[in-house]
């Protein structure tokens, strides 16, 4: 499991517990953490596992290939972590990759005209598909909220889901394997015939709240019931359903619904405003980015969409140069 943050350290922790060989590839506080009392796992009823049966490590070359190697981390972060993951990867490992947004091997696989298509906002230099070969992954969606409260502790705040499927919608034994790997974990993991229209449902919801709580510090419930951010969400999915279904992707639940299900959630801070108010860089690209690089794609316009990316992606600059001006300036001796 490259990653043991809020998702990496739920899944990993869980698949450890319930016998599987784990190793964590994490670093830092996490890393000394993990190392020195196991992954604690805060449950949604309040009471909580330590995980001890785990393994963690920052030393990709002593971990070696592996069987499986999940992505945990955010997209963004992919390409610094790529060349290091492809240490663990050989000819027979699986690639899970556990991102939200429009992943990079999107149209590896797909059909129809676009087939082979680079998604330049996600990979732009070709580095992901280079080091963590398409034929090789696995996708899947992630549902599970949760959030690392502390070093090595995670906190589970709801969800259990975790499609999987093949990129040529196949059923097929390696598929079956890690399914059943997560049922035993206590996930939800059916085998989906179609990824990408889950990664579109799920898509959905993330490339309008995300950035919308971003720039607003506002929670899923407090965007929904709020009239102005609720209509703009409307609009830009109505955008993106525009851009998927140009792709062949059958939307299975309705925009209302999908909107009614995020306010369910209540006062959770979505993963991009998590990553704002701790000054990290936001997951951009492949939750907003890439859709409307798909939209000039498919000839689709996405106005609405448009603007919220410029106005989070100056948000993301502002922040980022505050934070180098707040760094400490290195004086030679």
């Amino acid at each position: 499991m490259i990653g043991a943050g809020a998702i990496g350290g739920l899944v990993g922790g869980r698949l450890a517990a319930a016998g599987c060989d784990v190793t964590l590839m994490v670093r830092g506080a996490n890393l000394e953490a993990i190392r020195r009392q196991g992954i604690c796992l805060l449950a949604k009823d309040g009471s909580d596992t330590t995980v001890r049966a785990v393994k963690a490590s920052n030393d990709y070359a002593a971990v070696g290939v592996q069987d499986v190697v999940m992505l945990a981390v955010k997209a963004h972060q992919l390409a610094n972590v790529a060349a290091d993951a492809a240490r663990l990867v050989g000819p027979q490992t699986v690639v899970v990759t556990l991102q939200n947004g429009i992943p990079y091997w999107y149209f590896h696989r797909h059909g129809g005209a676009l087939a082979g298509t680079v998604v330049h906002s996600v990979d732009p230099f070709g580095t992901l598909a280079r080091h963590l070969p398409p034929d090789q992954v696995l996708g899947c969606v992630v549902y599970p909220a949760s959030e690392l409260v502390a070093p090595g502790v995670v906190a589970h705040i709801e969800g259990d889901r975790l499609p999987l499927g093949e990129l040529d919608g196949s059923c097929s034994e390696r598929a079956t394997r890690i399914s059943e790997c997560f049922v035993g974990a206590g996930f939800k993991a059916p085998i989906l015939d179609d990824i990408r229209a889950e990664i579109w449902l799920k898509l959905w919801g993330n490339l309008t709240f995300n950035p919308i709580s971003a720039l607003t510090r506002a929670t899923l419930v407090d965007i929904c019931e709020d009239d102005a951010t609720r209509a703009l969400a409307a609009e830009m999915m109505s955008e993106a359903q525009a851009v998927g279904e140009k792709l062949g992707i059958a939307f299975r639940v309705s925009l209302e619904r999908r909107i009614a299900g995020a306010a369910k959630v209540g006062k959770h801070k979505t993963s991009m405003l998590q990553d704002i108010e701790a000054g990290r860089e936001p997951e951009l690209e492949a939750l907003v980015g890439s859709v409307m690089e798909l939209g000039r794609l498919t000839g689709v316009a996405t106005p609405h969409i448009d603007a919220v990316y410029g106005l989070a992606h100056l948000l993301a600059q502002t922040l980022a140069a505050q934070r180098q001006e707040a760094a400490p300036v290195r004086v030679a001796a």
